[in-house]
């Protein structure tokens, strides 16, 4: 029986989690551009222990998890990578021009309700997958 949906699911509620924990502690949005930005550009020092803690968290949490890990994951990304590097330099510069990512946006803008995050994650998903017909099936580069 195939269970990579189980996978899914419990990395979603993982996240919903840490986006509730994370607004209910700091009193403000887990959106992960945000907290990045905010180290980078530096207008974030005064919390940056903060933003520290979370992101080192997004590394160590899923290294922790290893052990469940029975089977042998498939990711599918691309052996290319030129591509993975304009992948996320497309991705850095979407942030900044919708002001948040899918963690802000998709994950605690739908949860709340918002408008803006609501219009932000449609065009998320629409410009992915625009992306992904472009370049697998029309360029054939993936």
């Amino acid at each position: 029986m195939q269970t990579d949906w189980i996978w899914g699911l419990v990395g979603g509620l993982m996240i919903g989690t840490s986006a509730a924990i994370f607004l209910l502690g700091n009193g403000r949005i887990m959106g992960a551009s945000g907290i990045i930005g905010g180290l980078v550009d530096r207008s974030g020092l005064g919390d940056w222990a903060d933003r520290v803690a979370f992101l080192a968290a997004l590394v160590v949490v899923p290294a922790l998890m290893l052990p469940l890990y029975t089977v042998e994951v498939s990711t599918n990304i691309t052996s290319n990578l030129g591509l993975v590097i304009a992948g996320g330099l497309l991705v850095g510069i979407g942030t900044r021009l919708a002001n948040g990512c899918t963690s802000g946006h998709g994950v605690c803008g739908i949860s709340r309700f918002s408008l803006r995050g609501i219009v932000a994650t449609v065009f998320y998903l629409l410009a992915g997958g625009i992306a992904m017909v472009l370049f697998r099936h029309v360029l054939g580069v993936i």
